[in-house]
């Protein structure tokens, strides 16, 4: 049986809570929760565009220490705080997947709840 390792290092936010970020089992990735925070600065921009982008940025950041790419992500699952925000995640979704016929998945749903002044957050799952 595959022993889980836990996904760590530059680029990667640490949560506060008892689990990990990210994990490798075997070749399966999988994440909790992923905002568009900035890592290095480890602030919050005030944009959709901006934490779109870093959503996706850190989701290949986590992909990529697990020893993949972007290509691997198969299932992206996301949280938008207002569903208005659509347009700035399809922009950064083209950008980081550009090619029409190789995008992962993905399901798209609201949650007002997000905690401070996320306007995002995501989680995956990938092959390396």
């Amino acid at each position: 049986m595959a022993k889980r390792e836990r996904l760590k290092g530059k680029g990667i936010s640490e949560h506060p809570q008892p689990f990990s970020a990210a994990v490798k089992i075997g070749n399966m990735v999988f994440t909790s929760g992923i905002s568009g925070d900035d890592t290095e600065t480890h602030k919050v921009p005030d944009s959709a565009e901006e934490q779109c982008a870093n959503a996706l940025k850190n989701a290949k950041t986590i992909i990529e220490t697990a020893g993949g790419t972007a290509d691997g992500i198969a299932k992206v699952t996301v949280w938008l705080k207002d569903i208005a925000h659509r347009d700035a995640l399809n922009k950064a979704w083209v950008a980081m997947f550009p090619d029409e016929n190789n995008r992962p998945c993905r399901h798209t749903l609201t949650n007002p709840g997000l905690a401070q002044n996320r306007l995002i957050q995501i989680d995956f799952i990938g092959v390396v």
